[in-house]
């Protein structure tokens, strides 16, 4: 009876378990693993990320794009790792400043922002919130990308190692990284970062 009884509670806990992975994931459970190239060899030291090649990546965009960082090549690329769903109204308005902003959408310039959630989130967000509607969010499920570029213990992050926090890299048209900023103060840095941009000409 004993052992029956431990069964039974072995067999709930694990179910609870799943549900509640499942609930906080906010999505279904393939979400989870939604990087298409979990495995990212190459990997940078944030604070000497500068003059480093950008670590290449392929990701899904919440248009249903594949991003492959390698085909922006020949472009200037900023890259914004957050909080994503969680960090509102801070993260919800940086993505839609830097989305909305038509400096960033050039022959020349894209920005993209890369979030830990799932895309099932970010398109009800979306729905609800047409502000953000042009952002260009990719999805880095598995953290692999965060974890490359060295973002998830910065001084910005409220969750530190489960969630990036407010990050900004540019990199040049040759794939280099040319500058970096970790911003704890959550501010809009959209005019900064065309700045940076125009000393790269």
């Amino acid at each position: 009876m004993k052992q029956l009884n431990k069964k039974i509670f072995i067999s709930m806990s694990a179910v609870i378990l799943g549900g509640l992975i499942l609930f906080t994931s906010g999505g279904k459970p393939s979400e989870i693993n939604g990087t298409i190239s979990p495995d990212i060899k190459e990997k940078i030291y944030f604070k000497e990320a500068v003059g480093k090649r950008a670590p290449g990546f392929e990701v899904e965009s919440i248009s249903g794009e594949i991003v492959k960082l390698n085909n922006y090549l020949g472009k200037n690329v900023v890259l914004f790792f957050n909080e994503g769903a969680m960090c509102y109204p801070a993260c919800w308005d940086q993505i839609a400043q830097l989305g909305n902003d038509p400096r960033f959408e050039t022959e020349s310039i894209a920005a993209f922002s890369i979030v830990v959630d799932t895309k099932s989130q970010w398109l009800d967000i979306v729905s609800k919130s047409p502000n953000l509607a042009k952002a260009k969010i990719l999805f880095d499920t598995s953290h692999s990308v965060s974890k490359a570029y060295d973002v998830l213990y910065l001084d910005s992050p409220m969750h530190p190692g489960a969630l990036p926090g407010h990050t900004y890299f540019i990199i040049d048209k040759e794939g280099i990284i040319r500058f970096t900023l970790d911003d704890p103060n959550m501010a809009l840095a959209n005019d900064k970062l065309i700045k940076e941009i125009e000393r790269l000409k």
